[in-house]
């Protein structure tokens, strides 16, 4: 049997890894400022995320929700309290798709609607109505062809008003927008969204699978505005490698039994993972990292020849350039053995390190990225 063919691959195969760095099978270590999709949160194989799981697993991996987990209770417990949203429930399912299949179930049980407004750039997952909710008909079939989902041009707070009416179910955003190429939606946008949203009863959803957990230097990027979002999804960063998703629910919303379900959410690995980011997050100060090392390789990016734009919050950065950026990563990859990543827009490269990385780990990519801008320029 072989494997479907999903992504065009690299010639790269690693085999081990720790903190910023991955090491191939012939022996080259690369600089990882991608993480796999902004999933490495606290760096590769970190010892005290290496050994909670490996504990974990000495005394039992996985058993479904049909048993108390205690586990959950205390990630719970844990990710309320250092994101701040101590009065919302936690629902635990494995990806970020899935968490938000099931906040737009959630918003259509709460209020009995059907419409979904999303935005221009979205990418919110591959899944049925995941995908109707993602600006991207490459990769959508026929049957996820939706009527209930409809668009609004990102940042444009009079088109999206104009889709908000008292038949909306949600309106959904990201944080920010990461495969749309780093676009950070403005403060007045944000704020404006969420009064359109309680005018109108309309479920408001905060995409933070990939610009939450302290990628932004807040906990959550929306936080930059001081709103409040009735439901927030959450994957990538939160498990480090492990798959693992949350959906955060308003109290406002009323549980009961059979409204959503999962048989591997939340089993005793993914719990532990949760629980050891979330302690290395806070032990180490990651989110003041994250601000301080972002703001500092913004600073160093800008005034580079060839750069148009460098875009994001914290340790999530979009760095476009005058001209497709393909050749450039792949130059950084091959010649230099660092890792970054594409996006939608052709010119954008998107820097996802983990939130410890080094100042000096973030100079060996400066040096080499100005060295390639200024190579190609002669060329």
């Amino acid at each position: 049997m072989n494997l479907f063919d999903v992504y065009p691959l690299f010639d790269i195969e690693p085999v081990k890894a720790l903190g910023a760095w991955i090491t191939d099978k012939k022996g080259d270590r690369y600089l990882d400022l991608y993480g796999g999709h902004a999933v490495i949160s606290v760096g590769h194989s970190h010892p005290y995320y290496v050994d909670m799981l490996s504990r974990q697993l000495h005394k039992i991996g996985f058993y479904s929700n049909s048993v108390k987990i205690p586990l959950q209770e205390e990630l719970a417990d844990k990710l309320g309290r250092q994101s701040g949203y101590i009065d919302y429930s936690l629902f635990l399912c494995n990806s970020g798709a899935e968490a938000n299949e099931n906040a737009f179930k959630l918003a259509s049980f709460h209020n009995g609607r059907k419409e979904i407004v999303a935005f221009t750039g979205s990418f919110h997952g591959r899944t049925s109505a995941a995908v109707s909710a993602t600006d991207d008909p490459s990769i959508s079939a026929p049957v996820n062809h939706s009527p209930n989902f409809v668009f609004a041009a990102f940042n444009d707070i009079e088109a999206a008003e104009s889709l908000i009416t008292d038949k909306t179910c949600a309106v959904v955003i990201e944080g920010m927008q990461g495969v749309g190429g780093v676009q950070v939606p403005d403060i007045g946008f944000l704020k404006k969204l969420q009064e359109k949203c309680h005018a109108t009863s309309a479920i408001l959803i905060l995409d933070e699978v990939q610009s939450g957990y302290g990628r932004s230097g807040r906990f959550f990027a929306h936080q930059f505005a001081e709103i409040k979002p009735d439901i927030i999804t959450v994957a990538k960063g939160m498990g480090n490698g492990f798959p693992v998703a949350g959906v955060l629910i308003s109290p406002d919303f009323k549980p009961r039994h059979s409204m959503l379900g999962t048989t591997f959410g939340g089993n005793h690995l993914a719990c532990a993972a949760g629980i050891a980011v979330l302690d290395i997050i806070e032990q180490e100060a990651l989110l003041e990292n994250a601000l301080a090392m972002g703001s500092y390789l913004a600073s160093q990016t800008k005034g580079m020849e060839g750069i148009k734009e460098v875009r994001g919050l914290g340790l999530m950065i979009g760095i476009e350039l005058d001209f497709p950026c393909a050749d450039i990563r792949k130059q950084l990859l091959f010649n230099d053995k660092i890792f970054t990543g594409s996006s939608s827009n052709k010119n954008t490269l998107r820097i996802l390190p983990p939130l410890n990385i080094k100042k000096e780990e973030l100079d060996i990519f400066i040096g080499a990225f100005s060295h390639v801008l200024e190579s190609n320029k002669v060329a």
